[in-house]
C-alpha cells in the first residue's frame, strides 16, 4: 500500500515501510495511504490528476497566520536544516529520514499508531503551487477514491505566500489521517498525522495546530 501523501507527487514513489514490532500492518497501511497521495501529486503535476483547467481553480488571496501556540507545552518548535519549520509534539520519539518514506517523523512513545511525518519530493521548476492539481475538493475526492478512504474534510489556506491543501480522511483500517500538501522551493511537501479512529477526537486539536504551524521555509 502506498502513503496517501505520496499518491499526490508523481504518482509517486515505491513505499518502504518502517519496521514496527507490534502494529506493522496498520502503520504500513497508513503510510501507504500517504505515499499514494504523494505519488498521485507528482504524476498529476507532470500530467493531470483532476483534469481541471487552472482557470477553474479559485485563487486564495486571504492570508492565514502561521500557528504559533505551543498548547501549554504539548508542542515544541523544530527547525530543520533543509529549510522548513514546524511545531512538533513534545516528548515524542523523533526519527530522521527513511529513504522513500519520509524526511522526518515523530512517534508517540506508547503507541506507534500516533505519528506525524514530513515528506518531500521534487517537482518541475515550472510548478510553483499545489493548485496545479486542481480544486482542493476534487483532489481530496480523488485521493480518497484511490485508497478506498472516506473524505471528511478538504480545505485550503494561504500562509506567508504558500498555498496549502488540507485533507481529513477516515481510513478503512479504523485509523484517521490528516494530510497537508503544498509546493515550495521546487518540491511538493507532505505532512501527515495519524492516529486510531477512537483517539482522533483527543488528537484532533493538536494535529490541526501542527498542520497550521508547518512552513516549508525558515
Amino acid at each position: 500500500m502506498v502513503r496517501l501523501s505520496a499518491l499526490a507527487a508523481a504518482a509517486l514513489l515505491p513505499f518502504t515501510a518502517s519496521a514496527f514490532s507490534v502494529s506493522d500492518a496498520s502503520v504500513s497501511r497508513r503510510e501507504a495511504f500517504a505515499k499514494t497521495a504523494m505519488t498521485l501529486i507528482g504524476g498529476s503535476i507532470a500530467g493531470s490528476l483532476v483534469g481541471v483547467p487552472s482557470s477553474a481553480v479559485a485563487i486564495v488571496t486571504d492570508e492565514t497566520p502561521k500557528v504559533i501556540s505551543r498548547m501549554g507545552g504539548l508542542l515544541e518548535r523544530y527547525q530543520d536544516s533543509r529549510g522548513w519549520q514546524i511545531l512538533a509534539p513534545a516528548g515524542w520519539n523523533s526519527f530522521d529520514g527513511e529513504v522513500g518514506a519520509y524526511d522526518k517523523k515523530w512517534q508517540d512513545l506508547v503507541d506507534p499508531t500516533d505519528n506525524i511525518k514530513v515528506s518531500s519530493s521534487p517537482v518541475k521548476s515550472t510548478t510553483t503551487s499545489i493548485d496545479a492539481l486542481g480544486p482542493v475538493a476534487d483532489v481530496g475526492a480523488s485521493l480518497a477514491a484511490k485508497r478506498n478512504a472516506k473524505l471528511i474534510n478538504a480545505e485550503e489556506r494561504q500562509t506567508e505566500g504558500v498555498l496549502f491543501y488540507l485533507f481529513d480522511f477516515a481510513l478503512d483500517d479504523d485509523t484517521h489521517q490528516i494530510l497537508q500538501l503544498c509546493v515550495n522551493k521546487g518540491k511538493i511537501w507532505s505532512l501527515d498525522a495519524n492516529t486510531k479512529e477512537k483517539r482522533y477526537a483527543k488528537r484532533k486539536e493538536m494535529y490541526y495546530n501542527v498542520m497550521g504551524s508547518f512552513l516549508p521555509k525558515l
